[in-house]
């Protein structure tokens, strides 16, 4: 029989995208052998993000608590895009493939088909952003999904009486299929051959 805390983690970690129990129990394992080598810097490096890094509450962005946001408040670069995204994971993919120069949003979702979530997005900010900042253009990289599609139309009739061109990713992103899973050949295509909503 296992032990209470030990059962408490294999729940914790089973929670992780990718990982079911005996995944769990596995890494768990590791840890416990190697409590020096792995478990405790692990513990360390947790520790110092649940502390220290938080949302940007205006354009979504991770951020240190302490300092202002690089991608929002930092705007010696004077960027004239913003690729607006559904998370981090889908930030970082693009990313990954130097093929945007520009400001991020992140929404944190997408609107649900059957909950209006619009108003726990970051819309509302991604509109001060584009007037206050005189964004040229909005690139829209949301999924897709029905959710994605969706969030993306809301996303364009919301800005849509404003002076900014409205692009959405194009071919190269299957219809059902997340950003973050999308190799960086199918995502250069997909930025390379946007088109305007």
């Amino acid at each position: 029989m296992e032990l209470k805390e030990i059962e408490d983690l294999i729940k914790a970690v089973s929670k992780f995208p990718g990982l079911g129990p005996k995944s769990a129990k596995r890494i768990i394992l590791k840890l416990i052998n190697n409590k020096n080598e792995i478990m405790k810097p692990t513990i360390n490096a947790l520790l110092d993000v649940y502390k220290n890094i938080s949302r940007c509450n205006y354009c979504g962005v991770l951020k240190s608590s302490k300092d202002e946001c690089n991608n929002c408040e930092n705007l010696q670069k004077k960027f004239s895009k913003i690729c607006v995204v559904e998370n981090i994971a889908d930030q970082w993919s693009i990313e990954s493939t130097n093929i945007f120069s520009g400001y991020f949003h992140i929404l944190g979702g997408t609107i649900s088909g059957a909950v209006d979530k619009s108003q726990r997005l970051l819309i509302e900010s991604l509109v001060e952003r584009v007037k206050k900042q005189n964004i040229e253009e909005v690139i829209v990289a949301t999924s897709a999904t029905v959710e994605g599609q969706t969030t993306a139309y809301y996303i364009e009739e919301t800005l849509k009486n404003l002076n900014v061109k409205i692009s959405k990713l194009a071919q190269g992103l299957p219809v059902g299929g997340e950003i973050e899973s999308l190799d960086d050949g199918t995502l250069f295509s997909a930025f390379k051959n946007r088109t305007e909503l």
